[in-house]
């Protein structure tokens, strides 16, 4: 269910921050293509859809006070502009995304090649739309805010069924949201719940572009979804927006946490030959406390242990007690592997490591007391 698709995805939400009008629209998306490029990081800048003339009953058009039937309307735009916006996406590098709230407009986002379609929280029950948007056969995310476990345990299922690519924000519907409201443990949750799907955040704070990207990325968020504006012929920016200066701080935030995180959380890390080097520095050499022949069988009353680790010699990670000598070793001499016959003397870990490991093999002066 998972796909590369939304890897370190960046999620712009335009929503209707173009207002109708085209020329700010495209602003938007060249302001905000200038930052994404400059991070290196990957983006998509997401569009709201909707057949205005039939989204809204006829009836209710005049509705003055009801917010969102007047917003709708305030900010239609003719699917021309809505194409030549996704369009603008796609030769600035982007990613296209979409937000459809109805059937015909995923039937438009199919028509202008959309790469990513967005469910809204208010939709994620709506099975009419749900239907339509898994016929399009796109990579779909769905938000999750204010919905209860057995909605998002249906909507994933939904999901799953349909063999669809598609990843999960945790989302907390509140226009804008303090700190005190992320609840990013959530991202927790929805990993442990949904192993499966790429979880997300989905966000829409007023007062911070850095932490909160710090902890979600290093919970395992991989999609990140903010609203976006500009400053632009005195339209009021709304708090839970980010403009272009802001999303500079959210990208290096970002690239900063992944720095941070390193590589892959399903396998051990590859040790870099610096942090073994400095760990060999601190690790025992076996040394014998007198003379040994060839042939003998070494026992923890024959050898003692101490630094430095030397090039070649054993140290107490190998040694067992039963080692067998191949040659004599001199009072104080360190055991060296080449000398021994042992359990790991094959070892390709052993016999690849010992003979670069710890300091060049010398003996000081003065020269060592047997111990009698």
């Amino acid at each position: 269910m998972s796909h590369t698709i939304f890897d370190d995805l960046f999620v712009l939400e335009l929503a209707n921050n173009h207002w109708g009008k085209l020329e700010r629209g495209v602003k938007i998306i060249h302001d905000f293509a200038e930052v994404v490029a400059r991070n290196g990081v990957k983006a998509s800048v997401k569009l709201q859809f909707r057949d205005v003339d039939n989204f809204i009953h006829p009836d209710y058009r005049s509705l003055t006070d009801f917010r969102y039937i007047k917003k709708t309307i305030d900010t239609q735009m003719p699917w021309d502009n809505l194409l030549a916006m996704v369009e603008t996406v796609r030769a600035c590098g982007m990613l296209t995304m979409v937000t459809p709230f109805d059937e015909a407009s995923v039937d438009k986002c199919v028509e202008f090649g959309v790469d990513i379609l967005k469910i809204a929280s208010s939709d994620i029950r709506d099975k009419t739309l749900l239907r339509k948007i898994a016929s399009a056969g796109k990579p779909v995310i769905a938000s999750s805010g204010g919905a209860a476990e057995h909605h998002i345990d249906n909507l994933v299922a939904f999901f799953k069924s349909a063999d669809l690519p598609f990843a999960l924000n945790h989302c907390v519907s509140l226009y804008p949201s303090e700190d005190s409201d992320l609840e990013l443990n959530q991202i927790d949750y929805l990993r442990a719940r949904y192993p499966d799907v790429t979880i997300g955040l989905s966000t829409h704070e007023q007062r911070d572009w850095h932490d909160s990207i710090l902890i979600a990325y290093g919970k395992g968020a991989r999609t990140f979804e903010r609203h976006i504006d500009i400053d632009y012929e005195g339209v009021p920016v709304s708090s839970y927006c980010t403009r272009p200066e802001q999303a500079d701080v959210w990208f290096k935030a970002f690239l900063k946490a992944k720095e941070i995180c390193g590589g892959t959380p399903l396998t051990r890390r590859e040790v870099s030959s610096s942090e073994r080097v400095y760990l060999d520095a601190l690790v025992r050499g076996v040394y014998v406390k007198r003379e040994i022949p060839a042939g003998h069988v070494l026992t923890h009353d024959d050898v003692f242990l101490a630094v430095p680790l030397l090039q070649g010699q054993i140290s107490t990670r190998e040694f067992e007690s039963g080692e067998h000598t191949t040659a004599p070793i001199s009072a104080g001499a360190p055991v060296l592997l080449e000398n021994i016959n042992a359990s790991y003397s094959n070892d390709p870990e052993v016999t690849s490591l010992v003979p670069t490991r710890g300091l060049p093999h010398r003996m000081p002066a003065p020269a060592f007391k047997a111990v009698g």
